[in-house]
């Protein structure tokens, strides 16, 4: 029996990661102790904090943590650290392109104002991807608990920075917050822009939830989405329009929209040929990067090598990748299917060619 390929081998684009969720634990833990900021004991005792969302309460206890972290952040240096941090984590797990989502009014207050806030992230970005090579992109997100009319303002300044490496406009938090519809105008002034429209949807709200980011906000991706495969009809819908969800598994049972890992329904977005990008979401949180996530799919969910391949594929489809950038990494996934010669030589090649073919 052929051994399993290691994911983290595995080239792949990374399109759901929020900004201080992607920190070490050990670097919160240095910052925390620089700033003389007391933590609460779930941030500091080394293994994820036991959290579930699905109620107000739980929500409010997630928001509070997340919260506590991006305290830590208060200088240029810090947010040159996580970036660079971040981007070595990824590349340790096959992420050849990164597109990290923030909402710079967050560390405004610390940085200046917004604008050499924003600015201070972009440098940082820019500083990370020389350094590590992998090429980084940002994602500015508004935030649901917020006036449209400050989302508004994230969009025109969003567009203003689109040379600067900004390719996309999320919505974040609660979901179960507001209507989509609130924030259709910043999306418009997104899109008109030449932004991409990446909203979350479908993770602590059901499926009408995607349909609303569908219909009011324009959505070419939707942030998580997994609630959508409680409607045959919108999964459906999915599928034609060729809109992804950015699928995080681990976040999904840590937040408790599913009590275990095979709950998630990956495989139902799949068979319903919804493209799937899995993310990791807030690794600071919930304890694992991406490629766990292709770990967890492989053994909850059975996915094949040339399952997890396709995975990648899509994930590489949906970013915002120059085409040939796209082109290379697409051809890089298809050499990862390759046998190696001491594990099968050109028969094994043939295979692996034959089971790519039925995947596309």
């Amino acid at each position: 029996m052929e051994r399993a390929r290691d994911v983290r081998q595995l080239p792949k684009a990374h399109l759901h990661l929020h900004f201080t969720g992607s920190m070490r634990p050990a670097t919160l833990l240095e910052l925390a102790d620089k700033y003389g900021i007391h933590l609460p004991e779930a941030l500091r005792g080394g293994q994820p904090p036991k959290l579930r969302a699905t109620d107000e309460r739980g929500w409010f206890r997630f928001q509070r943590l997340y919260d506590a972290a991006r305290s830590c952040l208060r200088a240029p240096e810090d947010i040159q650290r996580l970036v660079r941090e971040t981007a070595e984590e990824d590349v340790r797990d096959g992420s050849r392109w990164l597109e990290i989502q923030v909402d710079p009014t967050s560390y405004a207050p610390r940085l200046g104002g917004l604008i050499p806030a924003l600015e201070v992230i972009l440098d940082a970005v820019d500083r990370a991807s020389r350094d590590t090579g992998l090429p980084i992109r940002v994602l500015v997100a508004a935030n649901r608990m917020k006036h449209p009319l400050d989302a508004r303002t994230l969009a025109r300044l969003a567009v203003r920075y689109r040379d600067r490496g900004v390719v996309g406009f999320g919505l974040s938090n609660d979901e179960r917050r507001g209507f989509a519809r609130d924030f259709d105008r910043a999306f418009a002034i997104a899109r008109e822009g030449g932004l991409l429209a990446a909203p979350h949807g479908g993770e602590l709200a059901g499926p009408a939830s995607v349909r609303d980011c569908l219909d009011d906000l324009r959505a070419v991706r939707v942030g998580h989405g997994v609630r959508a495969a409680e409607d045959p009809r919108l999964l459906a819908r999915l599928a034609a329009s060729g809109v992804t969800c950015e699928v995080c598994p681990a976040s999904n049972v840590a937040l408790g929209v599913y009590d275990k890992p095979g709950d998630v329904p990956v495989r139902r977005l799949w068979e319903a040929g919804v493209p799937v990008a899995l993310g990791a979401d807030d690794p600071l949180l919930f304890g694992s990067r991406l490629a766990a996530q292709y770990e967890l799919v492989r053994e909850h969910h059975g996915f094949t090598d040339p399952e997890l391949a396709e995975l990648a594929r899509q994930s590489l489809r949906a970013s915002l990748a120059p085409e040939p950038v796209r082109t290379e990494l697409l051809r890089e996934v298809d050499a990862w299917l390759v046998p190696s010669r001491a594990e099968g030589g050109r028969d094994g090649r043939q295979e692996a060619e034959r089971e790519h073919g039925a995947t596309r």
